[in-house]
């Protein structure tokens, strides 16, 4: 019975240690990638991203044509200033501000063109300047 109960309690810590890591993670991929961070240069961002020209910089793609362009997280956006950009998306703000300081924070904003079907989605959309 003592060696049952052993076990048991075995399974569950070894069970604890499996499941912790994905339970807490280190965020989704576009805040591993850093996609919508702050930046000053591209030096700034990760491989394959540049420091968009938006107020307090924005790590990011520019010119994709879909969806497949851009991180799991990401969406091609059609943006106001006419060009394509992958954009996070959303539920809510706090989702877009991991990454930039309250002064220079992003909106998650459901007034947004999707390239690709987005009905429902919201995108993280830096401030301009």
């Amino acid at each position: 019975m003592a060696s049952r109960l052993f076990f048991l309690r075995l399974i569950s810590v070894v069970g604890l240690l499996v499941v912790s890591p994905v339970a807490c993670g280190d965020g989704t991929e576009a805040d591993i990638l850093g996609i919508g961070a702050e930046c000053s240069s591209s030096s700034d961002c990760m491989e394959g991203q540049s420091c968009l020209s938006f107020k307090g910089g924005y790590c990011g793609v520019q010119g994709c044509d879909v969806d497949t362009d851009c991180a799991e997280t990401s969406r091609c956006v059609t943006h106001d200033d006419g060009q394509d950009y992958c954009f996070r998306v959303c539920q809510d703000k706090s989702e877009c501000n991991a990454n930039r300081s309250v002064d220079l924070e992003s909106n998650c904003s459901a007034s947004v063109t999707f390239v690709e079907e987005g009905a429902g989605k919201k995108a993280c959309v830096p401030p301009s300047g």
